[in-house]
């Protein structure tokens, strides 16, 4: 449920009081990042805190990978990402006194993320047991403008008497961090894995180097200060291995006010020499000294202007959701707008969860959205996956399948997942990854990525997909041995979801290649192979039960054992921290959405019919152990005609973290998740699909929205919705007065000009099943219950 200490604003997310037993979500909340640089919302001064976090994109140790029982094509080593140098640290004394809201007496503590600026806030009265009281206002962004760059504007006033202040700040490498937790989501804990360098200190500014023991990449991280105050104020530099520290001395007298900005610059290379990193980090800090803390803060409102001017969702009618859902796109964004041929994270840059490993739900979830919103982000997110094209090579070949096998979880682009039913066999990654191609080249008509990076990852995909599955006797094809979107239901054959998912892989390879054959012949592509990829296609297995009228998710799925949900406790969610695998697998209980993700992103193989009596059976079953799950359900339920109970998702997917839902927010974000929130109101209410490059919408509302307004990019032209009850409203917002766009209403075909709006009223719809049952305890949190 909500934490009574942050109450529901739209454009800020307001801590108003700080409650030291949700401090580690706290800081996951209040993490900055910018796709590069990572903060987490650790206290200025540092203590107390819950898990320290500052982090680069991709800087990761390696640490072995223990097995019970190896085997053939295991990978050895793990990648874990690391706790950089932290630079976010400002200590505070008041008279000897150190700062410390555990001690003397906290009068006023509030924090504020700001969504529109892009900065984190905090105001703190705090009095000595001297009686001595300073206010103390900080201002932290990690900046989109100056991509290797945070500052933090830092001041003390003395309220109520003279006091003597110090302030160090300080830049400190291989911080304590708190023991492991026995929950196997929680990312693996590292020992001092910083080994110094150099270190270098100036009058009012330090450099600290470092290089990883094992995987050998090189980190510089460098501090500056602009300080003001009353005369007298001394400032001093200290630097050794991996500690460096500015102290600012002076007094104050009462009304007085010290203030300083502290620029930090991280910079690090597997390949670059030690002074050229050092010499990245001292350019970045001159370009911040350059533009100054007001030219930086400035910057950082004008990148979001840009941004929410496009990205924005308006929902009337429910605050916690419109706050949320703008709380989300913010995160996402953070995660991925500078991250520039590296990968985004499932916990973005905001805590060390999943070991800031990469999995498939960049792909599913998180790059449509980027699509739609920011393609630059998403371009260069599946640029850095066709860097990696050679490795994943490589791990097939290790298999024994031709083409590309992409590793489940990973940072640089191994394989490092150490459980294979869920890693290895999750082979439909590959079919996620040339989804997320097609998609990004539909949108964009970007056919010069289509031919440089495009035709790569649809080939070798196809390839894969070519090797792994067979033929039976009858011609059908089959991928067998795999697992699904539905992490309970392992190593089994056909999954639908895989299947659907294979076969558009198949088919936009083939395409791809007949439209750059000079790329295709540069990799050996020949007219048999192409016409193997669609017969593949053609001849690929969608199981069916013809008895109850749905699909299957797996083969032989709707004959397992039934769970006996009267016998699962309320405690025993999720179920894999309670009950062994194996009962798990054999079973018809889902963590997650998987053939009603299927019937979304396919949605063009499923008749309404089907998709009603497959939703409604996989109600029951569904127990959404994954954050992945309410939104796949919200787009579903909404499209079949369930309103409120794709309002009851929506809710979930947009407060999975400000309500901390599934209790790890700790460990940093859920930003797939995030993601979904976007998916559940544009996809969802807003009903848009893009099915074979299509844009299409259906939207309905459910009672209690009023109205939905939201926007997205679709071949350069920014194409503005706005749904009421009766009508939808769609607009072209740029593109000049030449500019035209075709889309779909409900299946109405419109053509959009600059020129004027197209309204055009919203059919009813009556459900063909009545609203589902969910397993015993498992139903979302009704809104309608929670909206004032």
């Amino acid at each position: 449920m909500r934490h009574s200490a942050y109450p529901v604003d739209p454009w800020q997310v307001r801590e108003t009081r700080l409650d030291h037993e949700v401090l580690a979500r706290a800081e996951s909340i209040f993490a900055l990042g910018n796709g590069h640089i990572g903060l987490r919302g650790n206290l200025d001064e540092g203590d107390p805190h819950g898990i320290p976090g500052t982090y680069l994109n991709s800087f990761y140790e390696l640490r072995p990978l223990p097995y019970a029982e190896g085997g053939y094509g295991y990978p050895e080593s793990g990648q874990t990402i690391v706790n950089v140098t932290d630079g976010k640290v400002i200590r505070l004394l008041v008279d000897d006194e150190p700062f410390d809201v555990r001690d003397g007496r906290l009068l006023r503590h509030e924090r504020v993320l700001d969504l529109r600026a892009g900065v984190l806030r905090r105001e703190v009265d705090w009095q000595s047991a001297a009686g001595r009281t300073v206010r103390v206002c900080s201002t932290r962004l990690v900046s989109f403008a100056q991509r290797s760059i945070a500052a933090i504007e830092y001041e003390v006033t003395a309220l109520d008497g003279p006091v003597r202040v110090i302030v160090q700040s300080e830049l400190v490498a291989n911080e304590a961090l708190p023991g492991p937790l026995k929950d196997p989501r929680v990312s693996a804990v590292l020992r001092a894995p910083l080994v110094a360098e150099e270190h270098t200190a100036g009058p009012a500014g330090a450099v600290l180097m470092h290089v990883t023991r094992e995987s050998g990449l090189r980190l510089a991280a460098a501090m500056d200060h602009l300080v003001e105050g009353p005369p007298g104020v001394r400032c001093d530099t200290e630097a050794e291995p991996d500690l460096a520290r500015t102290t600012i001395a002076c007094r104050l007298a009462p009304g007085q006010r010290l203030r300083l900005v502290k620029l930090v610059a991280y910079g690090w290379s597997s390949r670059r020499s030690r002074p050229a990193v050092r010499d990245q980090v001292a350019a970045a800090l001159a370009g911040a000294r350059f533009e100054g803390w007001d030219g930086l803060r400035d910057a950082q409102r004008a990148y979001l202007d840009d941004f929410w001017d496009g990205a924005d969702l308006e929902v009337d009618g429910d605050a916690e959701v419109q706050q949320g859902v703008r709380f989300a796109m913010f995160h996402v964004l953070q995660a991925g707008a500078r991250a520039e041929r590296r990968p985004i994270a499932a916990k973005g840059l905001t805590g060390a969860g999943y070991d800031g490993h990469v999995f498939w739900d960049t792909e599913r979830f998180v790059l449509p959205v980027l699509t739609y919103l920011q393609p630059g982000a998403a371009g260069e997110a599946l640029r850095w996956r066709h860097a990696t094209l050679d490795l994943a090579r490589e791990r097939a070949a290790t298999l024994g399948w031709a083409g590309a096998a992409f590793p489940w979880r990973t940072i640089r682009g191994h394989e490092c997942s150490g459980y294979w039913p869920a890693g290895t066999a999750a082979v439909h990654l590959a079919a996620d990854i040339a989804d997320a191609v097609i998609r990004y080249v539909n949108a964009t008509g970007d056919t010069l990525f289509e031919r440089n990076v495009g035709v790569d990852l649809l080939v070798e995909t196809a390839r894969l997909w070519a090797a792994f599955g067979h033929y039976d006797r009858s011609g059908v094809f089959h991928l067998g041995g795999v697992t699904g979107p539905d992490e309970y239901t392992a190593v089994a054959d056909d999954n639908v979801y895989t299947n659907l998912m294979a076969r558009r892989n198949l088919i936009a390879a083939a395409d791809v290649a007949a439209r750059h054959p000079d790329r295709a012949g540069a990799l050996r592509v020949t007219p048999d192979e192409v016409a193997a990829w669609r017969a593949a296609a053609a001849a690929m297995h969608l199981p069916y039960d013809s008895q109850l009228g749905v699909h299957p998710q797996v083969s032989g799925f709707t004959l397992m054992r039934e769970w006996d949900f009267t016998r699962t406790a309320p405690g025993d969610y999720p179920l894999l921290l309670h009950f062994p695998y194996l009962d798990l697998y054999r079973s018809q209980v889902v963590k997650q959405a998987d053939l009603v993700l299927a019937m979304h992103w396919c949605g063009d193989a499923f008749s309404a019919a089907d998709k009603a009596r497959n939703f409604a059976y996989y109600e029951a079953r569904t127990v959404r152990d994954s954050s992945l799950s309410a939104c796949a359900q919200a787009i579903l339920a909404a499209e079949v005609g369930h309103l409120e109970l794709a309002h009851d998702y929506l809710g979930e997917a947009v407060l999975m973290d400000l309500h901390d839902l599934h209790h790890n927010t700790r460990d940093g974000v859920h930003i797939a998740s995030l993601a979904g929130a976007w998916l559940s109101l544009v996809a969802g209410l807003g009903g848009m699909r893009d099915h074979d490059g299509r844009l299409s919408f259906a939207p309905r509302l459910p009672s209690r929205i009023g109205r939905l307004a939201f926007s997205l990019l679709w071949r350069g032209l920014r194409v503005h919705v706005t749904v009421r009850p009766a009508e939808a409203e769609y607009s072209l917002r740029n593109g000049g007065d030449d500019a035209e766009l075709r889309i779909w209403h409900h299946g109405e075909p419109l053509v959009l000009t600059a020129a004027k709006p197209v309204i055009r009223p919203i059919p009813p719809i009556t459900p063909l099943t009545g609203v589902p049952d969910q397993p015993p305890g498992r139903r979302p949190a009704h809104r309608t219950d929670l909206i004032p």
